[in-house]
């Protein structure tokens, strides 16, 4: 089987098994933000629906990495060749400033 179709029948079954999440209305969210808020950052998922159809999904945030990484950890990205292209490009570029307003 195709990892592409695997992992879209995966993310279905995880949807059909999962326990179905609290819905709440758009009014209900403005009302009670800061509340429904901190549930999310505890881990929760909440429905948010617009007269009674389902429109986002309030949840936690994606975790992303905090740390600084070290030159030798990302000087790969770095190792290509120098673009032949750069003193060409950089003369075509027009140094006068002026504000577009």
């Amino acid at each position: 089987m195709n990892c592409a179709i695997r992992k879209r029948l995966s993310s279905i079954a995880q949807v059909l098994l999962s326990p179905p999440l609290e819905s709440i209305g758009l009014r209900e969210l403005r009302q009670n933000a800061s509340e429904l808020v901190r549930r999310a950052e505890q881990g929760e998922e909440l429905l948010v629906t617009v007269a009674g159809r389902p429109a986002a999904v309030l949840g936690p945030a994606p975790a992303h990495p905090t740390t600084w990484r070290r030159y030798s950890e990302v000087k790969a990205v770095f190792a290509g060749p120098a673009d032949a292209d750069w003193e060409a490009d950089r003369a075509l570029v027009d140094n006068e400033l002026r504000d577009p307003w």
